[in-house]
């Protein structure tokens, strides 16, 4: 069963590459809808809107109104972007500045409770979705936005696909 000549031995230790399109895919597309849904929501939902420019008003980012509608732009099209698979990498390493902001900025006072030991303020940091979104995001940089993305199409067009 686990001999070295398996294939689910291989399987098992290496992986299915040829199966991980799919992962590719549904992280990109899931980070898009989410990235494009709260984007919209912070540019098109008064209350929302108004929201975002509270909290930036709070934490004291100058230009707030400016800020606010600048994010939930970069958000709206990022995540139109990421569904797309178009320019991927540029927009995960924005989007993944964002996330910095924002855990610096927002989370980690707000969110991670104070005079815990550094254990517990290591898990309340692990928690935070902006975390998980820059694993995501560090990922599809590195894997690439996969062989359903117009960066894709256009790498093949180019000549430097390298088709995996």
């Amino acid at each position: 069963m686990f001999t070295q000549d398996s294939p689910l031995t291989k399987k098992i230790l290496v992986g299915a590459h040829n199966w991980e399109w799919i992962p590719i895919l549904v992280a990109r597309v899931s980070l898009g809808l989410f990235f494009s849904v709260s984007g919209y929501n912070k540019l098109f939902v008064p209350e929302r809107h108004a929201d975002l420019i509270n909290l930036m008003k709070e934490i004291g980012v100058p230009f707030h109104e400016l800020m606010a509608i600048f994010l939930a732009s970069v958000e709206f099209f990022g995540g139109l972007l990421l569904i797309a698979g178009l320019f991927s990498s540029i927009v995960a390493i924005i989007l993944i500045i964002v996330m910095i902001v924002a855990i610096t900025t927002v989370e980690i006072e707000h969110v991670i409770p104070k005079g815990i030991g550094p254990l517990d303020w290591l898990s309340w940091f692990i928690y935070l979705p902006q975390v998980l979104y820059i694993i995501l995001f560090v990922w599809l940089i590195t894997t690439g936005p996969g062989r359903f993305s117009l960066d894709y199409l256009i790498a093949d067009k180019l000549g430097i696909n390298d088709h995996n």
